[in-house]
């Protein structure tokens, strides 16, 4: 009897639980949907910041009763404890009480203060039932995604002149659309149609990336896509389909090549091979890479500026037109975690992800691990070519796949036992995986 009673509240918390972790995704949503919209310039910022404070009550207060100092792996327990600590002094050092650098901390999403704060998402509670959910709210930001492209498609393909358009497909596709690729790593779990909808997704922000001429941006989306390519080699035994995927994948990057440069040359009076060529050959980094290096000192090397850090870069045209003297970040990630938190910031981060690829590479049973090492990889990967250190649905999975990888739990999970559960069948409610 005392063992039934026991249970009941277990079920009764695990379901207060999910309703937490429900209004914390609600309010995640809401935030950074409102985020990417302001990035058009044409909608009120007054609205959009309401909707982010609106987001940041549900996240923040659900985030409370989430957080669980919990860690399964010893190593890691050392190693995340330094590098929060760390952070937080990342965020004491260089903090100001005012109005401007406030707004910043709060509502953007690419330099505030809440992508210090995502790692703590690594110290929510684990198990089969959140990662389903996390999958959901992957396909709802790509929904998002796909009404926001609708809305400003004049934006995305016909003023392909206009920086600011340029700026929107930057913004919706590394907030909104990218993440979609962590349900192709993981197709084996999900129904035709989430796999379709989110090679749909990706597909669409590749094929944007192309006529937009996105370098960086075209590398994020595609990558996914190349990396489920080969998970499917790797678990599929159908050589038939698997030359099939690759005939198409190849003739939809050529097409997709081939179409952007059809509608630049009927949108505008320019070359559209000239425009692509010279994007491609054009280099945006060296100066601005280059003034870094020359503002940093030894020590701001080692230790960085902190939250508010700045380098003096004059003559780079910024959003709105306007001009810097200063700036807060660079498109070269890893060089924006030294300029906040210098080298020892990066090494910390690097001794966490390294050791969770390893782990999910080589030391699981089952793809949920080994996809959560490949997104991981991904993001070290892209910390050269784009900002991607950002409080997005992207950077989050980066910390949930590494509490995933670290897990023995999660890891000694066979794929049958874990699509048993994706796939609803009754059985799958007696897989629920808690650390």
């Amino acid at each position: 009897m005392a063992k039934t009673a026991h249970s009941e509240i277990q079920s009764i918390y695990s379901k207060r639980e999910s309703l937490i972790l429900n209004y914390f995704w609600i309010g995640f949503i809401i935030y950074t949907s409102a985020f990417a919209i302001s990035a058009t310039d044409q909608v009120n910022y007054v609205i959009c910041n309401v909707f982010q404070i609106l987001g940041l009550m549900l996240l923040i207060s659900a985030s409370f009763f989430l957080v669980k100092l919990k860690i399964e792996d010893d190593y890691l327990k050392i190693v995340y404890l330094i590098y929060l600590v760390w952070t937080l002094g990342v965020i004491m050092r260089g903090f100001l009480f005012e109005y401007d650098f406030i707004k910043i901390l709060l509502f953007d999403a690419y330099m505030g203060i809440f992508l210090y704060l995502a790692p703590l998402i690594l110290l929510f509670p684990k198990d089969l039932i959140h990662i389903k959910k996390l999958f959901v709210v992957i396909v709802i930001v790509g929904a998002v995604y796909v009404f926001y492209d609708l809305l400003f498609i004049k934006d995305l393909i016909v003023n392909y002149d206009i920086k600011n358009s340029q700026n929107i497909i930057e913004y919706f596709s590394k907030t909104l659309s990218i993440p979609c690729g962590f349900i192709l790593l993981t197709y084996i779990y999900h129904s035709k149609k989430m796999n379709l909808f989110a090679l749909f997704v990706l597909g669409l922000t590749f094929l944007f990336c192309i006529i937009r001429a996105r370098r960086a941006l075209a590398l994020l989306a595609i990558g996914p896509i190349i990396g489920s390519y080969f998970v499917y080699l790797f678990y599929s035994n159908n050589r038939a389909l698997k030359i099939i995927f690759f005939i198409l994948l190849s003739i939809t990057i050529t097409l997709g090549i081939a179409y952007s440069q059809t509608l630049m040359k009927y949108f505008s009076n320019k070359s559209a091979t000239s425009w692509f060529m010279s994007r491609l050959s054009q280099d945006t980094r060296s100066e601005v890479e280059e003034y870094f290096y020359q503002d940093m000192k030894p020590s701001e090397w080692i230790v960085g500026k902190g939250i508010n850090g700045q380098y003096y870069c004059p003559g780079v045209v910024e959003g709105e037109g306007r001009i810097s003297v200063f700036r807060r970040g660079i498109e070269t990630d890893y060089l924006t975690i030294i300029l906040k938190g210098g080298i020892i910031n990066l090494g910390l981060l690097l001794l966490i992800a390294i050791p969770a690829i390893i782990k999910g590479l080589f030391f699981s049973r089952n793809l949920l691990a080994r996809a959560s090492a490949i997104w991981i990889l991904f993001y070290l990967f892209d910390l050269y070519p784009a900002p991607v250190t950002t409080f997005t649905l992207n950077y989050l999975i980066v910390w949930i796949s590494i509490g995933i990888c670290y897990s023995k739990s999660f890891r000694n999970l066979t794929d049958d036992k874990i699509m048993i559960f994706f796939k609803g069948e009754e059985k799958g409610k007696e897989l629920v995986v808690k650390e």
